[in-house]
């Protein structure tokens, strides 16, 4: 298995700290608005890698921290005469319903910021004890140039410290003993301001150092994989690693990756160029498997433009994909094929390859399954793991699931009914290594729910101007009796809402 490192550039075999064992972290949300198509990129992605690690037979071990103490957090708390308490608990829960609905799985520790105070404390004086920071003004910062002599920074951002500019939440300050030099710790400057007593004053963590704190503290020392967006590279993961690195002397994390941008024109999708797309909004007009199947369409390194044509063009993808595991449902008694399945899978998985000897003792297929597809079963199955192993390559595993889908109605208009469930079987089984949930119940979507009130209304208009009461009273009657309430207004017009 290969996996590009960010820290290397180049693709390195997958291999970990401790056989089968795989501890990653995953830089989470700054709560302060709505999720938006760039953060279900960003998760969506991590979710797909942790599937595929755990089907892969490796024991993951996944935390993905809450930002929820930050400079944009305190300032949208003031615009809103509201607490940042208030402020990241609102944006918190409305990430995880978003979440929920992509049907990305949560991570085994979601740590917030402000259940850590204590931890990032502990680490800023660990590094002031080693000389890698000094407190000024109650603000205490990192002393880049002095770890910059050990001749590991700017190793992710691929720079020298020289070309180094100040980045995104690195403020310039007189103060400083050099410009690039980072937060650890911010004073507070107001009485009132948000904060927490430590050994220099009142103040809250820079956000660089909350991420290394809680890592240390669930993780350990130095993990197998630190993943996120491409933006985070620099200053932030260059920071994180620099700072962690110092103090504890030894590798922070073994493998870097990220994810590309979500672009609009071109340009990177973000909140602060206002040009983004919340995931609800998204959600009003397709379905979370849409969404997933736009985004491993293309390789989770390379950006993806965003706009109606690849929306629909996924939408027909996973319709597709549905069609088959529709037209072929697995019929009752034959679950069986899961289990075969499965005793294949995990042979292949540890083996590399599955003794065809084997297939006689597998007393599933032995009956109504032709050998042939049995071959071609295993043939997909070991090309979906070389395609995976490669660096995620969810293009090409995307394109087998098509090949499933076309084989599976193939086999049923051929009159195989065995042969075409045991496509579908595997279809579903490699959909759900990649996150998809194929056999998920849509409800109609609100565009639709507006079109057919506008068809009932238009019935019940026709029957009031004919006066035909009863057909009108009925159409009211039946909409009342399932929560739709109408109401006639003064122009003629009739509107509805819930109740």
């Amino acid at each position: 298995m290969k996996v590009y490192n960010t820290l290397s550039r180049n693709v390195e075999e997958f291999i970990t700290k401790q056989d089968k064992k795989v501890t990653m972290y995953v830089c989470g949300p700054t709560v302060y608005d709505l999720p938006h198509l760039g953060h279900a990129r960003c998760y969506i992605t991590w979710d797909m890698v942790v599937r595929y690690l755990r089907f892969r037979g490796y024991d993951v071990v996944y935390a993905r921290n809450i930002t929820d103490i930050d400079d944009k957090i305190i300032n949208k708390a003031k615009a809103t005469n509201s607490t940042t308490q208030e402020i990241s608990e609102k944006y918190y829960l409305e990430f995880v319903k978003a979440m929920n609905e992509l049907n990305i799985a949560p991570p085994d520790f979601e740590p917030k910021a402000t259940d850590n105070i204590q931890a990032m404390i502990d680490l800023i004086k660990t590094l002031i004890e080693k000389e890698y920071a000094y407190e000024c003004n109650g603000n205490v910062y990192f002393r880049v140039a002095k770890f910059a002599k050990t001749g590991r920074y700017g190793h992710l951002c691929k720079q020298n410290l020289d070309d180094l500019q100040a980045g995104a939440r690195v403020e310039a300050s007189d103060e400083k003993e050099e410009p690039v030099d980072f937060a650890l710790w911010k004073a507070a400057t107001d009485p009132e301001e948000v904060g927490w007593d430590s050994h220099w004053g009142k103040g809250r963590p820079g956000w660089h150092l909350e991420c290394s704190a809680m890592v240390k503290k669930h993780l350990g020392d130095t993990i197998d994989i630190h993943a996120g967006g491409q933006d985070l590279i620099f200053p932030h993961h260059e920071n994180e690693k620099a700072q962690s690195e110092a103090a504890y002397d030894v590798d922070f994390a073994k493998y870097w990756m990220h994810n590309g941008f979500v672009v609009i024109n071109q340009e990177k999708m973000s909140k602060s160029l206002g040009n983004f797309v919340t995931i609800q909004d998204l959600l009003e007009k397709y379905d979370s498997n849409t969404i997933r199947f736009l985004i491993l369409t293309n390789h989770y390194r390379m950006p993806i433009e965003f706009g109606d044509e690849g929306l629909q063009s996924a939408k027909a993808g996973v319709k597709r994909l549905k069609n088959a595991i529709d037209d072929i449902p697995i019929a009752e008694g034959t679950e069986n094929y899961t289990k075969a399945l499965n005793l294949i899978i995990s042979e292949i998985v540890n083996k590399g390859c599955f003794p065809f000897h084997n297939i006689d003792k597998i007393e599933y297929l032995t009956n109504g399954v032709s050998e042939n597809i049995i071959e071609y079963i295993i043939k997909n199955i070991l090309n979906f793991i070389n395609s995976m192993d490669d660096d995620f390559n969810t293009s090409k595993a995307l394109a087998i699931l098509f090949d499933l889908a076309s084989n599976a109605q193939k086999c049923k208009n051929d009159s195989k009914p065995d042969d075409a469930q045991l496509c579908v079987a595997l279809l579903l089984r490699l959909s759900e290594i990649l996150g998809f949930d194929l056999q998920k119940v849509q409800g109609p979507s609100d565009e639709l729910v507006n079109k057919l009130m506008e068809v009932l209304l238009s019935v019940r208009n026709e029957a009031r101007n004919q006066k035909n009461w009863a057909i009108a009273d009925k159409v009211r009657n039946d909409l009342t009796s399932i929560g739709i309430v109408l109401k006639d207004q003064k122009d003629g017009k009739t509107t509805w809402n819930l109740q």
